[in-house]
């Protein structure tokens, strides 16, 4: 049945003409990795990359988020839902707007509903102002388990740096974007098996 409605909303994601993004799209990108996941991972938007092969996180950034997840011991394949804020491709990269998040929210809730994830992890700055108090500064509160939002009962969520910031951060000392990214998805995915 989980997969059924999947397929059906990424049907609907494919027609969607909700913004103008649908225009300049070569694919929509809908999700990676397995329905039953324990673990739901958000990112921001498709990038080129993403754009070209319809799947998230499959770029420069997307490989380095690979690395990470190898050395937390995180299967993409298996232990993550990937999704993002949006379905389509914003020009240049640019950050989405916030009437594109609006016509793409409804999707990426379903996604949720199906889903039925124990953690959701946010992955930068926009996946978490989509879910916590916009106020936040994804530096502070990175690592952070935040509970009890409102129409997501029973669902832990967690941010981290985005694996873009991290491609800027070379240095692996203890302290540093990297060491503390690593430390987070290690914490992730014991919450995840407890």
């Amino acid at each position: 049945m989980t997969f059924e409605n999947l397929k059906k909303l990424e049907k609907e994601v494919q027609q969607c003409k909700s913004c103008p993004l649908y225009i300049s799209r070569n694919n929509t990108v809908f999700y990676d990795g397995s329905e039953n996941a324990k673990i739901m991972l958000i990112g921001e938007a498709p990038g080129a990359d993403e754009d070209k092969s319809g799947k998230p996180f499959v770029g420069r950034a997307g490989k380095l988020l690979n690395e990470f997840l190898h050395s937390a011991g995180i299967n993409r394949d298996e232990d993550l839902y990937i999704a993002n804020t949006l379905k389509c491709r914003p020009p240049e990269n640019r950050k989405p707007t916030k009437e594109e998040k609006a016509a793409c929210e409804r999707y990426l809730r379903a996604q949720i509903e199906i889903i039925k994830p124990k953690i959701i992890v946010l992955c930068g700055a926009t996946a978490m102002e989509s879910f916590l108090d916009k106020k936040f500064k994804i530096s502070k509160v990175r690592g952070q388990i935040f509970e009890n939002i409102e129409g997501y009962k029973g669902i832990k969520f967690i941010p981290i740096l985005h694996p873009s910031y991290l491609l800027r951060q070379h240095s692996t000392d203890v302290g540093s974007p990297r060491d503390l990214t690593l430390k987070d998805l290690i914490m992730i995915k014991k919450t995840a098996l407890n």
